[in-house]
């Protein structure tokens, strides 16, 4: 059974998919009604009235508060408090359902599904670019993927399987043998490489971006437990463009905000941030065609892998070079887990004990 990372920011959905109806989102196999309050902000609460267990979904919002649709308990929209149970005065203990921290930032909500004391809004992911006029932001899609949110996530952390997976799309054979580089030190995992010298790739073929040879790189940042971003872009082989100077070039940031559901099944909603053709729709339609047709190549990987993962395993799977930040990637996560699990008690240690370390 997985294992979720608690004490995290998670993407719960876009800001265009809450409103003031209930709406049931399932985040780390909890079950989450959310709606729009009076004031704009975000409900987030248990989707479970603790009476009779009806989700309270399928009942009604009354002002800020929601009612269940069995026996009409009603509970607050920010704190899950119960406010009132039909025929009785008194309020029991028991009586309440959990609510969750949010924030909503970019057109992004965002939510804290561990401990609330520990939810700090400064380590909410976030990039420059969003705010920078010189960048155009658009938020795409969620794709559905029936895969463990572990998959997903090492998938974009892996540039050496876009020449295989993506030949049309997003890479072609002339990256096959280029090396890819792996940073593991740092906040985030960072795989990348520089093709030189190359055919276009069919994404900026259907861009009509370039007529001659290019260089083009993909740099892959994976930020535990569940967001990654990918620089890659191109730029003509004449202008001779070092890493530092890629903002020269048509360059574009993929993100991906990978949403665990259940054990084998995971929301990796996405957008792009982009350099080029800031005000023009039919660029901006293009690139969401061309990533969706990337995206289903991603897709029909990963599910068939989830497939072969929940079947018997004959022997152990083997790793490869390419597999280190991958690997490294789920040590963190590992590490993360790990922390929740315990408490430290001997970070003040007792008198009792004299270190000479």
């Amino acid at each position: 059974m997985t294992i979720f990372v608690r004490n995290a920011w998670y993407v719960a959905a876009w800001s265009r998919e809450i409103d003031d109806t209930l709406r049931r989102f399932t985040i780390l196999n909890e079950n989450i009604v959310m709606f729009r309050k009076s004031d704009g902000g975000i409900a987030a609460l248990e989707d479970r009235c603790p009476h009779r267990l009806l989700p309270l979904s399928k009942g009604k919002r009354i002002g800020d508060t929601v009612q269940c649709g069995y026996h009409g308990l009603t509970f607050d929209g920010t704190t899950g408090q119960c406010t009132r149970v039909p025929g009785q005065t008194n309020l029991p203990k028991s009586a309440y359902v959990e609510s969750y921290r949010t924030e909503e930032r970019h057109g992004i909500v965002w939510i804290w599904m561990g401990d609330p004391a520990k939810a700090d809004p400064a380590k909410i992911f976030d990039m420059p670019e969003f705010t920078d006029p010189k960048w155009a932001v658009h938020l795409g899609d969620a794709l559905h993927l029936k895969s463990n949110y572990l998959n997903v996530a090492e998938n974009l952390v892996d540039p050496a399987h876009i020449s295989f997976v993506h030949p049309t799309t997003l890479g072609s054979a002339a990256s096959e043998n280029v090396p890819v580089h792996v940073k593991t030190e740092g906040e985030a995992i960072v795989a990348w490489r520089w093709i030189r010298n190359a055919e276009p790739v069919g994404f900026f073929k259907a861009l009509d971006c370039f007529t001659g040879n290019v260089d083009r790189w993909h740099y892959y940042y994976l930020y535990t437990p569940c967001t990654a971003v990918i620089d890659f872009g191109s730029i003509e082989v004449e202008k001779q463009c070092a890493e530092e100077d890629r903002d020269q070039g048509v360059r574009i940031f993929a993100l991906h905000f990978m949403t665990p559901v259940t054990e084998t099944y995971t929301i990796d909603r996405w957008a792009h941030i982009r350099n080029t053709a800031l005000d023009d729709p039919e660029i901006e339609a293009r690139m969401d065609a061309a990533f969706r047709a990337a995206f289903a190549e991603d897709q029909d990987i990963l599910e068939a892998v989830q497939e072969e993962e929940n079947r018997p395993q004959k022997r152990r799977p083997i790793r490869i070079a390419i597999d280190k930040g991958p690997l490294v990637y789920r040590k963190r996560i590992n590490d993360l887990i790990e922390l929740e699990r315990t408490e430290d008690l001997a970070s003040d240690p007792s008198p009792a004990f004299v270190y000479h370390d």
